[in-house]
């Protein structure tokens, strides 16, 4: 029945498959959270789905639940992702969760303790630049998880503190993980009100945009190394700083991922990935089964990088 889609992306999980999803669980303790509005408009946080044999699921929450506190801090007005986030923790660390069964329903708090122990993806070093007594930051990304915006921030403000004055990101051989998050990544690099992204559902042509909201962590010259295992949300990350001319892209032509996929279970623990849209890059490019195109095939000078951006910067006021 799967195959009738005509999509290589969506495939079916045996219980081994699904249970190596949850590397890719943000809280840690196998909630998924999102926002839901009630009868009268207003956004509140709900468990939108549970990982099997989680802490969350052997403490007894259950999917629907509003999500009220963590640790004793409400959670009105803040993001599912910031709030996952903040269930996010190291492992076998407890987190208390307040939540709430129905809408009249009593409240109940949880304490569980978190299973996932999560690495640092990121890997940073300073660098001679190619102008004199210049000093470039280096940084890689292995992959997008939840510590990746919080340890790129970190490594950021080493390296300036070092005297870093331009910046490389690494992208190479990172195949994406979580979307959400690399999409909050390239936020630290796009002033306010500019597109990060584009969704668009399957078989809907419109489009709705993710915009960043608040100034840029960093201003400065950027160059993003890309290759063919660059996929998913780092071609979200890269395009968005590409197409913002707040970066050079440079190597070679990326995977070419830009689908929007859901996850479902089923009661003996396999599950399904649906594509259920796609992205688009602020330029209004298709990612999927296309890729990114570099800027240069090798990494660019300083001066040639500053007159890229300049360029594109002219291209987009004109």
């Amino acid at each position: 029945m799967l195959a009738t889609l005509d999509d290589p992306f969506t495939r079916f999980l045996t219980p081994d498959e699904f249970s190596q999803t949850s590397k890719y669980d943000i809280t840690g303790v196998g909630l998924n959270i999102g926002e839901v509005p009630d009868e009268n408009g207003q956004i509140q946080l709900r468990v939108l789905g549970i990982v099997l044999q989680s802490p969350a699921e052997l403490a007894g929450i259950q999917q629907g639940d509003e999500i009220l506190s963590v640790d004793g801090n409400s959670v009105a007005g803040k993001s599912a992702f910031a709030v996952s986030s903040e269930i996010q923790g190291r492992k076998r660390t407890p987190v208390s969760v307040e939540v709430r069964r129905s809408q009249c329903g009593d409240v109940q708090s949880y304490v569980l303790y978190r299973q996932q122990d999560l690495r640092s993806p990121v890997f940073y070093r300073l660098e001679r630049s190619d102008v004199a007594n210049e000093r470039r930051g280096y940084v890689r990304l292995k992959e997008f998880n939840a510590l990746t915006k919080r340890d790129l921030v970190t490594a950021l403000m080493r390296l300036q503190a070092s005297g870093a004055s331009s910046f490389v990101i690494d992208l190479r051989d990172n195949l994406g993980g979580l979307v959400q998050e690399g999409i909050e990544v390239a936020k630290l690099f796009l002033d306010d009100g500019e597109t990060v992204i584009y969704t668009t559902r399957r078989n809907n042509a419109s489009l709705q945009s993710i915009v960043a909201k608040g100034q840029p962590f960093l201003r400065a010259p950027l160059v993003v190394l890309v290759n063919n295992r660059t996929a998913s949300a780092s071609e979200i990350m890269a395009a968005a700083l590409h197409d913002n001319c707040r970066a050079v892209l440079a190597g070679s032509r990326t995977f070419g991922k830009g689908l929007i996929q859901s996850v479902f279970e089923f009661n003996d623990g396999s599950g399904v990935i649906l594509t259920v849209g796609k992205y688009m890059t602020p330029a209004h490019r298709d990612i999927d089964g296309n890729g990114l195109e570099p800027d240069f095939w090798r990494m660019p000078g300083h001066l040639e990088v500053e007159q890229k951006l300049r360029a594109c910067l002219s291209k987009k006021a004109s």
